[in-house]
């Protein structure tokens, strides 16, 4: 009797690591796509955090899309490149009949498939680093603000 067997709780980040081994797979098709074409009727569904840091798209796109998009590559797409230095892809794409070229960190990636080889891959996009995301500045104070000191006398209950 085989029941699975319930992941205990782990000091080791094997699920991101895995999410990560899995990912591999998607850039080693998009590798293998760059140098040697797709073969036959393979194609990728490609989808991604447009709003991810480093993802470089049109603004017309960016605009259609604010949170994900998926693209294809089929058919209609030209120097399709990966670049594991940068940790990107980048690839041509008509959208349209107007051509654009797309880069995208890995990182952005939230899906891969290859439908002809009932392939498929999920990811979850971590969250951009703290460093990436906007600064938040408190507003600014009109004329010179003083401390003000509120005791907490009044808000205590007067023991018997």
């Amino acid at each position: 009797m085989n029941e699975p067997i319930a992941p205990a709780e782990s000091l080791l980040p094997y699920a991101a690591w895995s999410e990560e081994a899995l990912r591999a797979v998607a850039l080693e098709a998009l590798e293998h796509a760059a140098k040697q074409g797709l073969p036959g009727e393979h194609h990728f569904y490609l989808t991604f955090q447009t709003s991810y840091p480093g993802v470089n798209i049109p603004g017309h796109l960016k605009a259609r899309y604010p949170q994900d998009m998926t693209i294809v590559l089929q058919h209609k797409f030209w120097d399709l490149k990966v670049d594991r230095g940068a940790g990107t892809f980048s690839v041509g794409l008509s959208f349209g009949g107007v051509p654009a070229t797309l880069v995208v960190p890995f990182k952005a990636l939230t899906a891969f498939a290859d439908p002809k080889a009932r392939f498929g891959l999920r990811f979850t996009a971590p969250e951009p680093a703290a460093a990436s995301l906007p600064e938040v500045r408190a507003p600014e104070m009109v004329g010179e603000a003083k401390p003000q000191v509120v005791s907490l006398d009044a808000f205590r209950r007067k023991r018997d």
